[in-house]
């Protein structure tokens, strides 16, 4: 049986340890709170309260400003790897050196708090980032993306410092505009109950994270500040040019903003489902540290959506082959890719 530790049993804390678990792995958690793992054991997210000293992988889903301790504290009391969930990468990567530590962002959540909201299931279809860094090993790298992808999730690498700078954009400022409009609307005190009454369903998704737990955001926000504050600067010059085009009554500038956005958004990528889509792209790991991430990293530069993968190693050495399955319309752009970076790939599409 497979054994890992969670430290930190709120939502996501909880949801990996529902989702290990329903994996046939053992699991043992801890949290700030002692009553709170004792609550995980009777709910069954956990397995035991207290870390296991020799648990292959421990997740650290504790506040950002907390992670770089409890990373520490991980590393100095196991003798396994250890990744984190932190919603920010940059500093919290920076606070170690040891190789057995790997970076990690599930971009997945819920409106729903705590060990009450847990889900087993929340990391289905998700993006699961990793950051790693020039000192993270091949090995290191597969097994933490192994476990994830297990769990449902997309593996997506990138360097801590574009995490920060990406995940600003899409996910930081969109949840600070949504808290802004919803708080747009509650202030209409004399007219609240009827305006609330006709929400539409366009409002409604976009206020939809506005819904999550508030009490991440202070770190997040602390953390990603030069990031954050870019993109909210580069949303209010956006909001700013909409407002001119709409006072001035420009129907041509206002279609072809809307144009633009419905094609960008009709394009986002998505998960592929069919084997037939597919192609395996089977790739001998070369002798130098940090290959297999590299690999990941170049998807995630060339936008190739990577749904599932597995690393076989050789019985003669250390050596190994990464087996990908991406889309198969975008294999010749990944394959160049490869080749251009050294690596020696081979490709067929599935039947």
């Amino acid at each position: 049986m497979r054994r890992a530790n969670v430290v930190g049993l709120g939502l996501i804390g909880g949801s990996i340890g529902r989702a290990l678990r329903a994996r046939g792995w053992r699991v043992q958690g801890s949290d700030v709170d002692g009553a709170r793992a004792a609550e995980a054991v009777r709910l069954e997210v956990i397995d035991e309260a207290g870390l296991d000293p020799a648990a292959e992988l421990t997740f650290v889903a504790v506040p950002a400003l907390a992670v770089p301790d409890a990373v520490k504290h991980v590393l100095e009391t196991t003798t396994g790897l250890v990744t984190d969930t932190a919603g920010v990468k940059a500093s919290v990567v920076a606070s170690t050196t040891d190789p057995r530590f790997l970076g990690g962002h599930p971009m997945a959540g819920s409106e729903q708090e705590g060990l009450e909201g847990a889900d087993g299931e929340l990391f289905e279809g998700a993006v699961w980032v990793l950051t790693p860094t020039a000192e993270t090993t091949d090995e290191v790298f597969a097994t933490v993306a192994s476990v994830v992808s297990s769990l449902g999730a997309e593996v997506v690498a990138v360097t801590p410092e574009r995490h920060d700078s990406l995940v600003a954009v899409v996910s930081h400022v969109p949840h600070l505009a949504a808290a802004t409009l919803m708080t747009l609307a509650d202030d209409r005190a004399e007219e609240h109950a009827a305006l609330l009454r006709l929400a539409a369903g366009g409002f409604r998704d976009m206020t939809r994270i506005a819904a999550g737990h508030p009490a991440i955001w202070p770190d997040i926000c602390e953390e990603n500040r030069a990031a954050i504050v870019e993109g909210l600067d580069g949303l209010i010059a956006g909001l700013r040019s909409v407002r001119d085009v709409v006072d001035r009554t420009d129907r041509d500038a206002l279609l072809a903003l809307l144009t633009r956005a419905r094609a960008a958004r009709t394009n986002l990528p998505t998960r592929v489902a069919r084997p037939a889509d597919l192609a395996e792209v089977r790739i001998p790991i070369p002798d130098r540290p940090g290959a297999a991430a590299e690999v990941f990293t170049l998807a995630s530069e060339l936008g190739v959506n990577v749904a599932d993968f597995e690393v076989y190693h050789s019985a003669e050495g250390a050596k190994g082959i990464m087996i990908l399955l991406i889309e198969a319309t975008a294999s010749d752009l990944f394959r160049g890719g490869l080749i251009a970076r050294g690596f020696r790939p081979g490709v067929r599409r599935l039947e």
